[in-house]
């Protein structure tokens, strides 16, 4: 019987790679309204359901089941962040396996999983979700400072800040407690914060075996979290490296993960590995761009070949073994210095002309409106770059960052005279 894949969410060009990977193989497709005008090469699934977003669970597996009836799902796939829960409750519902309901909360909901490790004994870092700025200071005052204050479900670093004196507590509490990327408000929550570089870990999952295939270094904005860098392989001692594979692989048991694709946040400080937080997808940011750089290994095609039922983690293995010259791979972001409307970008040519250079890319055009960095979606432009050392290459994708002009158009301020 040939394989048929729901795929919830668009998944943008992972759908027909699905269907690539194994002739015969179909999808059909059930998403957000919105998310249909996303979908690549539309026709060519057996069916599309679009549902509205604040559709309850109940109707997406209504939806889903009358489809199944007709024409069976073998399997189901979500390849983003977005209705993970609902992937789970549609695969339960339909007796398809995925990542379970409880893994899926227990990822999405910071508190929950801060919770899950502390019970596990495998980190212990102090947070509380609080409802208030008076909250808040009880925390620090037990605690002490600096403190992380972000969303308790967020992405892309949106809300998040860290807080080195009181006087900033009450506005990183208003800067977390609004709504972000379509997420309604859950609350506040409020953490230690751990001193020390950070880093992404770039791991596979299979029968519940776990596999860290890439570890990134990543540098952030010092005050809003967002990432503005990576390099890969991060430089860490033998030690040090062992010592993340195990904490990351303790850390996917005790949240219940059996297969696929995940990316891990963690500081590396005195203390040892502490998670920040963790998913259940590949890496943004084009960090498998970096890990297929640095090791060899394709995430997204072993994403894909695992979905049609290929055993993906003896290949990634020996790929890992390979003998290979050592190569780093780099990313940077650009951001505004000011909110208005993007009217011209220079230098391109010359940021694409510096030695080892790969990739210039645009991520706002021009006649688009641009903000200060907030999140992620505030970045306008990134450099990739490859060098023999991580330093080369990341001296390269700034340098050549460096290179690019951006002409914004501020609307005069509306100032009160008297």
């Amino acid at each position: 019987m040939s394989e048929h894949v729901l795929v919830v969410g668009s998944g943008r060009d992972l759908p027909s790679r699905v269907r690539s990977a194994l002739p015969g193989t179909q999808t059909s497709v059930i998403c957000r309204l919105d998310f249909v005008a996303k979908l690549r090469q539309l026709t060519e699934h057996a069916r599309v359901i679009a549902v509205r977003h604040d559709a309850p669970d109940e109707e997406w597996i209504a939806l889903a089941r009358a489809a199944h009836a007709r024409h069976p799902f073998t399997r189901i796939a979500t390849f983003g962040e977005r209705d993970q829960d609902r992937c789970a409750a549609i695969g339960e519902a339909l007796g398809l396996s995925t990542h379970s309901r409880r893994t899926v909360a227990l990822i999405h909901d910071k508190d929950a999983m801060r919770e899950q490790l502390r019970d596990s004994g495998i980190d212990s870092t102090p947070f509380a979700v609080v409802a208030d700025v008076d909250a808040l200071h009880t925390f620090v005052a037990k605690h002490g400072l600096p403190c992380v204050v972000k969303p308790v479900c967020g992405a892309g670093s949106a809300g998040v800040a860290v807080v080195r004196e009181e006087a900033a507590l009450a506005a990183a509490f208003m800067r977390a407690g609004g709504s972000f990327d379509g997420l309604p408000n859950s609350g506040v929550l409020v953490e230690q914060f751990h001193e020390g570089p950070q880093f992404s870990v770039e791991a596979f999952s299979e029968s519940s075996e776990h596999q860290v295939v890439a570890i990134t270094r990543k540098f952030s904005d010092p005050a809003t979290f967002v990432e503005l860098g990576h390099v890969a392989p991060a430089e860490l001692s033998a030690a040090e490296e062992e010592q993340v594979h195990t904490y990351v692989g303790r850390l996917l048991d005790a949240l219940g993960v059996e297969f696929g694709a995940t990316h891990t946040e963690i500081v590396l400080g005195s203390q040892g590995p502490k998670v920040i937080e963790t998913h259940v997808r590949m890496g943004g940011d084009e960090i498998p761009a970096l890990a297929f750089d640095a090791t060899g290994v394709d995430l997204a095609d072993c994403v894909v070949r695992q979905t049609v039922g290929e055993k993906v983690l003896p290949g990634i293995r020996a790929v890992l073994a390979e003998e290979r010259p050592g190569r780093c791979s780099a990313i940077w972001f650009a951001a505004a210095p000011v909110a208005g409307v993007l009217t011209e970008v220079g230098g391109l040519d010359d940021a694409r002309n510096v030695d080892g250079v790969t990739e210039v890319q645009l991520l706002v055009r021009p006649g688009s409106r641009v903000e200060v960095l907030e999140s992620s979606d505030s970045r306008v432009a990134y450099a990739r770059a490859l060098g023999d050392t991580a330093v080369q290459a990341l001296v390269a994708a700034r340098e050549a960052v460096g290179c690019l002009e951006f002409q914004v158009r501020v609307a005069a301020a509306n100032v009160v005279s008297v």
